[in-house]
């Protein structure tokens, strides 16, 4: 059992940056993949990013690649999403989740936990 817990979300001017944390329960958590997701009201959970469970191998969507950076510090069962260059269209709810075994980092359905969601919210 994983429990994760995000933080870090507020207010901000577009251009700015924010630095999103996942604090995560239990021993295993090294042994998961974890992922960022987000949802904006009336619309699905989008996946933002993936890290393995290294931290070796990352992935991102399109519309944050370049702008965001996905990270994890196993030692301190936390993962980290840096986020800069924030637009108005990135507010949204911030979710992290993890997922043990076979994962396909994109999709929801895959991810055996996920967090409670930090607001994330950019003005223009």
């Amino acid at each position: 059992q994983v429990q994760l817990v995000e933080s870090g979300g507020g207010l901000v001017q577009a251009g700015g940056s924010l630095r999103l944390s996942c604090a995560a329960s239990g021993r295993t958590f090294s042994t998961y993949v974890m992922g960022w997701f987000r949802q904006a009201p009336g619309k699905g959970r989008e996946f933002v990013a993936g890290i393995s469970w290294s931290g070796s191998n990352t992935y991102y969507s399109d519309s944050v690649r370049g702008r965001f950076t996905i990270s994890r510090d196993n030692a301190k069962n936390t993962g980290y999403l840096q986020m800069n260059s924030l637009k108005p269209e990135d507010t949204a709810t911030y979710y992290c989740a993890a997922c043990k075994g076979s994962c396909a980092y994109t999709r929801t359905e895959d991810y055996d936990y996920w967090g409670q969601g930090t607001q994330v919210t950019v003005s223009s």
